[in-house]
């Protein structure tokens, strides 16, 4: 264990005390893996020099006095943090929403919504037609080791066909007619708006000079992407292009953005509406974005067309969002590979990808690759629609990954907090995501620490190798 402490203008202290685990707790020389507290970059260019004065254990860590670590602002707003408070969607689109219930002849009840949402969660992804081959196969194997031959003839199709329908998910298409996306509306458009919101906000904290003038939505469905980037990036974007294949979903996004109406003024100009994705790469879009719209697809080669497709659309940034479950993440970690290994290049932008967030590298994920693999996942507070049963904030948890053109080295590697922060009375529990891809566990003294779940924590890994034993400093 060690402490370091920061002395910075004004001769404000930041104390960090690390222990660093992997598994189980262990030493910071047995790890090899020692934090140093860094420069925090935004890909373009360096910070000014300041005048830091550092006091730190020598041989264990060391401070980047080229930077100015802080830039004049207190410890507990450090670059890493990220958090964003809690979201309540515009007025506009609330109040749309609202008029859009109360005049439909189909009226929308507390348990419809709940019923909606909780399938929505709980729902797995469809079994690929060679896993459903391979458990027949085991089936049938397992049943002409046991059943009486004068019967396996007959017998054996339908006990195969029998086990197969108890223990197969079945997954189906949902068909968002003018009810059905009414009440998806009522059950996502807020927590979907919330989810998005902290995708955008990633990047626009990050990478404040970043003004994207486009943007395709993918599976738009009620339009909260359309809504999100709107209040996001303001009026820096002059086209947003929704597709869906749902028409009546299509027509329900039109209606919210002209106040609940067919002919009034859309709150966001610049918005067109369309049921089939553009595949051809020649018109790119500075954001793309997926949400929880990828997991809708029936096979993974029709996840992987759209993916690629999504990507040679791709100027700057493609975000993919799902439900915060190991079915939502694993997707999405299907989705990163594929961009990341694609042979594919495309003529007319030959960038290569890296992940933006929320993995500071771009090796397996720890995460799925654990003896107990977790779901990489964040939460967002929000403010819901105000309905009768909508009374207090919630909270929307959702897995994501923001993939960006450029080279890696154009991305902050700081570790990610992948977990909510466990807070004791002198110190609090940090779970990390390195960029040597693995996963740590960090003791950090409460005192000025303002992290939390999601955000990045300002350390980098030190090139050097770790002390000697005969060097070691004492424990703290």
């Amino acid at each position: 264990m060690f402490a370091a402490a920061i002395e910075t203008e004004g001769h404000r202290c930041l104390h960090f005390r690390f222990r660093l685990t992997s598994g189980a707790m262990a030493t910071a020389r047995g790890l090899g893996c020692l934090l140093t507290l860094g420069r925090w970059r935004r890909g373009l260019g360096v910070a000014p020099q300041s005048r830091a004065f550092v006091a730190v254990v020598p041989g264990v860590s060391q401070v980047d006095n080229k930077s100015d670590f802080l830039k004049k602002r207190c410890h507990r707003r450090h670059p890493g943090i990220l958090q964003l408070s809690c979201v309540r969607l515009p007025q506009a689109l609330a109040d749309a929403a609202q008029l859009l219930l109360l005049e439909s002849s189909m009226p929308i009840t507390e348990k419809q919504v709940q019923a909606l949402t909780s399938y929505l969660w709980s729902r797995h992804l469809p079994v690929e037609p060679e896993e459903l081959q391979r458990r027949a196969v085991y089936l049938e194997k397992k049943y002409l080791e046991n059943a009486d031959s004068s019967k396996m003839e007959e017998k054996l199709h339908e006990a195969v066909l029998r086990a197969l329908r108890k223990t197969t998910y079945h997954w189906q298409e949902l068909s968002y007619n003018e009810g059905l996306s009414l009440l998806y509306m009522a059950a996502r458009l807020d927590g979907g708006f919330a989810a998005v919101s902290r995708a955008f906000h990633e990047i626009q904290a990050r990478l404040p000079e970043f003004q994207p003038k486009t943007l395709m939505d993918f599976g738009s469905g009620t339009g909260s992407v359309t809504w999100a980037a709107h209040s996001t990036w303001g009026q820096s974007l002059r086209e947003y292009m929704c597709v869906d294949s749902s028409a009546a979903m299509l027509e329900l996004a039109e209606k919210l953005l002209k106040g609940g109406s067919e002919s009034g003024v859309p709150s966001v100009p610049g918005v067109f509406f369309r049921q089939f994705l553009p595949v051809s790469p020649k018109v790119q879009f500075d954001v793309v974005v997926s949400a929880f719209s990828l997991s809708e697809l029936p096979s993974k080669a029709d996840r992987a067309d759209v993916v690629q497709t999504l990507w040679r659309k791709t100027g700057h940034f493609l975000i993919l969002v799902e439900n915060g479950t190991k079915a939502g993440h694993s997707l999405l970690m299907d989705a990163r590979d594929l961009v990341l290994n694609g042979k594919e290049k495309s003529p007319l932008d030959p960038r290569p990808g890296f992940v933006f967030a929320p993995c500071p590298h771009e090796l397996p994920c720890p995460q799925m690759t654990a003896s107990k693999p977790l779901a990489c996942s964040f939460s967002q507070a929000y403010h819901p629609i105000p309905f009768s049963w909508n009374k207090k904030p919630k909270e929307e948890k959702f897995s994501m990954v923001i993939l960006a053109r450029g080279s890696p080295e154009e991305a902050t590697r700081w570790p990610r907090i992948t977990q909510p922060v466990l807070k004791r009375p002198r110190h609090v529990h940090c779970h990390l995501c390195c960029p040597d891809g693995q996963r740590q566990h960090a003791v950090i003294t409460a005192r000025r620490h303002g992290s939390s779940w999601g955000d990045l924590l300002p350390v980098i890994t030190p090139s050097e190798p770790p002390p000697s034993p005969a060097q070691d400093p004492p424990e703290s």
